[in-house]
């Protein structure tokens, strides 16, 4: 299913040229070969439409282009690396980009209260780098990482694989510097972990999408470098039984385990088939396997995960298991698991539901699914995977074998109906970490609680009463 908007994207020259005033020639793109980068995604399942690409290299830059939509009322489109999954970084309707990949400075590191000052174009692994090199860790990690933003991050409340220990990129966030919809500058860079001086502002603008104001730069948490990682990839025979492997090493690690993430066969298969260089590290196949991994501020990782390992398997828990025994061999795990999405695309037609329900709910959801959705199609081949720590999964289902791809993806809406219902039924949420977008908008003003929905549209109207950030957009 490819969703494509063929409105007509025109400006006036004049208004472009005041656009061209605030930024500069090159960074003011019209050239369609240019804008195109900008207004298609890798999955090619959004399609938009620009008449102009602004590329600001400041907070203030930014804030004169909102004082010029806000007068001329332009619609606006934020977009930080443009690897969002659900259309919200796209021009649909001829919008103006407002591309922050220029906003990419570090503004300051501050070792003593374990923070950092990014700005919104900061690309993620360059974050991670940086803090790296003061002996810190921002633990935020997604397959992405080499190409996503701070700024698109902190506007998707982006999860990743350590959500389990760290939190979403909501928890990793002290202070915001947003410029609001009229050109005003919200300044809240704060460092402090206590202020308790009225509303928290902060929230409104994570996970908003860019509809509320536009994210500039944050205040990031950091956090100790761990001194050993220990990393194992392990072979077992059911949801379940990962559940109860789960229990057994939060119980055991005493808080240093950071990722737990869940595999079916199928995963595992299409990973190693397509994925470049990828093998299975364990010796046979198994129904379910789990890449679990322990971060420790001191060198006793190694020790606990055995004694992990050791105990699932006496408890006939864990059939087979193995422990990366130095980096590269940790890398070659981790590339199984980051390889899914490119490993999906041979076997044809996907249709993907980013999900989450209570974490003790996950065995049955997935059983739940897996039969409501082969009986919707026959033949269909459900992949849930994810990140069984915080009871986030991908819920992906792959084409049946031989069928047509487009007729296939025909059916995203029916397959997402009897997902949705499953996860709803049990307490569940229709997008754990993508966001909404267009793509989901509609089932959120459907599902989402009514009142929460009217102080949704409150706050959009209050903030942006033209309605020209990111329109379309969540509401």
């Amino acid at each position: 299913m490819s969703i494509v908007r063929p409105a007509s994207a025109q400006l006036p020259t004049e208004l472009i040229a005041k656009f061209k005033q605030v930024v500069g020639e090159k960074d003011a793109l019209t050239d369609a070969a240019d804008i195109e980068p900008y207004v298609t995604e890798e999955r090619k399942l959004f399609r938009g439409l620009s008449a102009l690409v602004l590329r600001p290299a400041s907070t203030a830059e930014v804030a004169a282009i909102c004082r010029i939509a806000n007068e001329y009322n332009i619609a606006l489109v934020p977009q930080g690396g443009n690897t969002g999954l659900v259309g919200g970084q796209t021009p649909l309707n001829g919008e103006v980009v407002v591309s922050l990949r220029r906003l990419d400075k570090i503004r300051e590191i501050d070792t003593a209260s374990n923070t950092m000052v990014c700005e919104a174009g900061v690309v993620l692994q360059a974050a991670q780098q940086k803090a790296s090199e003061v002996d810190r860790l921002f633990p935020l990690s997604l397959g992405a990482e080499g190409s996503c933003t701070i700024g698109g991050n902190l506007s998707t409340n982006a999860g990743g694989t350590v959500a389990l220990a760290y939190g979403v990129a909501r928890e990793m966030a002290l202070g915001l510097e947003v410029v609001l919809a009229d050109g005003r500058v919200l300044n809240a860079l704060s460092k402090l972990k206590k202020d308790n001086t009225g509303y928290d502002l902060r929230n409104l603008f994570v996970g908003a999408e860019g509809t509320l104001g536009i994210i500039t730069a944050a205040t990031l948490k950091l956090f100790p470098r761990p001194r050993a990682i220990e990393t194992a990839f392990v072979g077992l025979e059911s949801p379940e039984l990962a559940l109860k492997l789960l229990t057994l090493s939060q119980n055991e690690a005493a808080g240093t385990l950071t990722s737990f993430e869940l595999l079916p066969e199928i995963a595992v298969d299409f990973s190693v088939r397509h994925g470049i260089d990828v093998r299975d590290p364990l010796s046979k196949r198994h129904p379910w396997y789990v890449l679990m991994e322990l971060s420790s501020p001191r060198e006793d990782a190694r020790a606990t995960l055995e004694a992990i390992l050791t105990r699932g398997m006496e408890e006939n828990i864990v059939e087979d298991a193995v422990i990366a025994a130095n980096l590269f061999q940790r890398a070659d795990f981790w590339k199984l698991r980051h390889e899914l999405a490119r490993a999906q695309k041979p076997e044809g037609g996907s249709i993907k539901c980013d999900i989450s329900v209570p974490i003790a709910a996950v065995p049955t959801f997935i059983a739940e699914a897996n039969a409501a959705v082969v009986k919707l199609i026959p033949g269909a081949r459900p992949m849930p995977f994810g990140h069984l720590g915080d009871g986030n999964l991908h819920y992906n289902v792959s084409q049946p074998i031989g069928s047509d791809s487009a007729d296939f993806l025909g059916r995203s809406h029916d397959v997402d109906a009897v997902v949705y219902e499953i996860v709803l039924r049990m307490g569940g949420s229709i997008s754990a970490e993508h966001g909404i977008g267009l793509l989901k908008r509609e089932e959120l003003s459907d599902l989402k609680d009514k009142v929460a929905i009217e102080l949704m549209r409150s706050f959009k109207a209050l903030l942006d009463p033209l309605g020209i950030m990111n329109p379309g957009k969540v509401l």
